[in-house]
């Protein structure tokens, strides 16, 4: 979509019944690895969310054209398929999974939002991970028996394929952001994310789960995460993680989390139909490619095509979710678009939050709408949203978006 949605003065230019824009966004509770969510496969995260978007938006489930899902460590056999029949949807609407790993969410909207500008039509797209229950991994050697395997081979090794937390630390060290950076970075994370609970900021955007059976509570409805006792001189005690004498500690990067999120992106035609208020309007898309050794980097390069390609300077952007993997990597990125980092991530990231790999992409487009509706423009213009995030094997994705009055 990247020059065909807008005018460098980032005008709305397609036709209403193929101009792209969402309507609803809604997630789980983002929960530790093998923690409160460790007994819902991924379908099971994933249902209750489409269940609760079509309730939302009023947009009746034999409408759906495709369910569009990204996700990255799962079983296989088409997890978008499997969670819409679970969410009741019928047999006639089909699924479709993408895995761009880290970036499978994010890309699965923009890949929804590409359907709708090429002929219409009313979409749920987002993503899911289960770490707790992806399967375990396995090579078949000569002689038949299984060698485990603890994540896949993103490069060829003569790119050079580092594990992400190595790969953190050569963006750390290439773009020369130092440990304190981070940790302040990470500290703010934690504390914007305490805020935003503590206003019931996520309440507003969040579908409880069932709990395991024999927990104290039913439902669980929040995001374990978040650390309100999180201090400098705790975040200073964390060692280096990967890397001897390095600056990437446990405490400035992400930890792995179960969880799901989702959006109805249809027309402005159909939106109006649907009596919808306001919603996302798709401005352009875009992927790109950068070095595998400092695959961290892949948000920037892609967001920095897209804005030039729309004539939009990133001072010009109101709200910024990026997917704090490590900060390292968000610092980088963060610089190279010059974008000031306290303007981003108004409500925490994944570094207080956890990074559910094929959903988080999903997550940032779900708090990008929230906090335009939160914050809504004064003008009939509307204000611009950017999400984006960088992608193992050395990659990137952003999609740039309006707030719109319908």
């Amino acid at each position: 979509m990247t020059g065909s949605a807008v005018t460098g003065s980032g005008a709305l230019v397609l036709p209403d019944d193929r101009q792209p824009v969402i309507i609803a966004a809604l997630r789980t509770p983002i929960c530790r690895a093998n923690g409160a969510l460790k007994h819902l496969r991924s379908h099971e995260l994933l249902a209750p969310v489409l269940a609760a978007l079509l309730h939302e938006s009023g947009v009746e489930a034999a409408e759906v054209a495709d369910v569009v899902i990204g996700n990255a460590v799962g079983a296989g056999g088409n997890v978008a398929r499997l969670a819409a029949l679970e969410a009741g949807l019928p047999v006639t609407v089909p699924g479709l999974t993408v895995d761009r790993q880290c970036g499978s969410g994010l890309d699965a909207i923009v890949l929804a939002s590409r359907l709708v500008a090429a002929g219409g039509g009313t979409y749920l797209a987002g993503g899911v991970e289960s770490i707790s229950t992806a399967p375990l991994r396995a090579h078949r050697n000569d002689d038949g028996e299984p060698a485990f395997f603890s994540r896949a081979e993103f490069a060829p090794h003569t790119h050079g394929d580092p594990d992400m937390g190595v790969a953190a630390e050569n963006v750390a060290r290439e773009y020369g952001i130092s440990r304190n950076r981070q940790d302040e970075f990470a500290l703010r994370s934690h504390r914007r994310a305490v805020a935003a609970q503590g206003s019931g900021t996520f309440g507003r955007e969040t579908v409880g789960l069932p709990a395991a059976p024999g927990a104290v509570q039913a439902t669980v409805t929040s995001d374990d995460g978040p650390r309100p006792k999180l201090s400098e001189a705790l975040m200073a005690r964390f060692p280096a993680a990967f890397v001897e004498s390095g600056t990437v500690t446990a405490g400035n990067s992400c930890f792995d989390a179960d969880g799901a999120a989702a959006v109805v992106i249809t027309s402005l035609a159909r939106a109006r139909e649907l009596g919808a208020g306001d919603g996302l309007a798709v401005l352009g898309t875009e992927t790109a490619g950068v070095a595998p050794q400092l695959l961290g980097i892949g948000a920037a390069a892609a967001a920095s095509n897209l804005l030039a390609a729309h004539s939009v300077a990133a001072g010009d952007v109101d709200f910024v979710e990026f997917n704090e993997a490590f900060a390292s990597q968000t610092l980088a990125c963060l610089d190279h678009l010059g974008i000031d980092a306290a303007r981003a991530n108004a409500d925490g990231g994944a570094l207080a939050l956890g990074h559910a790999y094929g959903a988080s992409g999903a997550v940032l487009v779900t708090r990008l709408l929230a906090q335009a509706r939160r914050e809504p423009s004064r003008t009939a213009r509307g204000k611009l949203a950017l999400a984006m995030i960088s992608i193992a094997g050395g990659m990137g994705t952003a999609a740039l978006f309006r707030h719109v009055r319908l």
